[in-house]
């Protein structure tokens, strides 16, 4: 619901906080089951960002001997993890690079007044033409500017952020299909900045591998795969693992870390000062 995990002035927006709605409790009186949650929160605890978590299981599915590979998400927020070839898990790197279908999503609502919810394969998108004066602009967004270790959310790319973008776009005169054309571009464009800037100074990328709602558009696997070439761009499909469903098993296997008492963050990419046991554990009532 709130992921502040960066410090501010008490008037700038206060301190560092999480917050996760659902009492985990009664889901567990309910299910019966036992229940893992609030993830964020104990990585924060050592000073982390308490994102991103997923770093630690794609380290363990799809790190490779011989290939530099970088993981990618394409969610509301669009996160990579980097992985050397045959690193160590100290030697990964993982941030939130922006926007993905998250800017997105939001303006097509918007275009359509809450009939339809996104640009399904991006076929409206594909109709613009990229502005390229609006897309200039975006990206002086200062998250794009900041060093790794970093995490972002709707707190910064939300609806507002939507919003404004929406009224810059009608202000240019651009059509809603430029508008959509356009961001799309922000979150290729911004994505690759972020991997020319932290990850290629130190080593070439053989292979990106994408999940998420992100790689059923079309449009915006088209400009991911022009800026990042040469590197091979395929899907977690590839490896076995259904490209909707990467973030409910990796929290699967986050949670089982957990229940086994085991360190489940990677400080390098938290920025947090030490392996952190993630999640808070809810027994469901006894028979």
């Amino acid at each position: 619901v709130w992921h502040q995990p960066a410090l501010y002035a008490v008037g700038e927006g206060g301190g560092r906080g999480t917050l996760q709605l659902g009492e985990a409790s009664i889901i567990a009186a309910r299910t019966g089951c036992v229940v893992i949650s609030d993830f964020r929160a104990a990585d924060m605890a050592l000073g982390g960002q308490g994102a991103p978590l997923v770093p630690f299981v794609d380290y363990a599915l799809f790190s490779h001997p011989s290939e530099n590979r970088i993981v990618l998400n394409l969610g509301g927020i669009a996160n990579l993890t980097y992985l050397p070839a045959g690193a160590t898990i100290e030697k990964v790197i993982a941030f939130d690079t922006g926007p993905a279908n998250m800017i997105l999503d939001a303006l097509f609502a918007r275009m359509t007044a809450g009939q339809e919810t996104f640009d399904s394969d991006g076929a409206l998108a594909a109709q613009g033409v990229v502005s390229t004066s609006l897309l200039h602009r975006l990206l002086l967004h200062p998250y794009f500017q900041k060093a790794p270790p970093k995490s972002t959310g709707r707190e910064e790319f939300g609806e507002a952020f939507a919003e404004r973008i929406l009224l810059m776009g009608v202000d240019a005169g651009l059509s809603h299909s430029d508008i959509l054309a356009t961001v799309t571009a922000l979150t290729a464009t911004s994505l690759g900045d972020a991997i020319q800037k932290w990850i290629l100074p130190l080593s070439d990328i053989d292979t990106v591998i994408m999940g998420g709602g992100g790689t059923h558009n079309s449009l915006l696997v088209k400009m991911l795969t022009q800026r990042l070439s040469p590197a091979r761009l395929t899907t977690h499909a590839e490896f076995g693992l259904p490209d909707d469903a990467k973030e409910a098993v990796a929290f699967a296997f986050l949670a089982r870390e957990t229940l086994n008492g085991l360190a489940s963050n990677v400080p390098s990419a938290t920025g947090a000062k030490g392996g952190a046991i993630l999640g808070k554990i809810s027994l469901p009532p006894c028979a």
